[in-house]
């Protein structure tokens, strides 16, 4: 049990930091890994950072829930693995349609 804990603490850190990093400078992360294929700097739309923006909090939001109902094997935070990607892609639908 402490060596799951352990681990998962662990690993979520890196999770927070990139979360934390995507949410204070979203077009550095939408380009990361990708800058080299442009010779000038990429006009990144409102809505693409506003949704980068939108996803890092979600994924603030939920990871604890997601940690927690591994760790614990509480069955009903579990609803997480199906809150999580439904709440991203209505997200998406609402900060894309109201673009224009």
């Amino acid at each position: 049990m402490f060596v799951t804990i352990f681990f998962t603490v662990v690993l979520s850190i890196p999770i927070f930091g990139f979360a934390l990093w995507t949410l204070y400078f979203p077009e550095e992360s939408i380009l990361l890994g990708r800058r080299w294929m442009y010779k000038e700097k990429p006009e990144i739309s409102k809505a693409a950072i506003q949704y980068t923006k939108f996803a890092a909090l979600i994924t603030m939001a939920f990871y604890p829930f997601l940690a927690i109902s591994i760790i614990f094997e509480i069955h009903i935070l579990r609803l997480v693995f199906i809150l999580y990607p439904l709440i991203l892609l209505i997200g998406k639908f609402f900060i894309f349609i109201n673009e224009n």
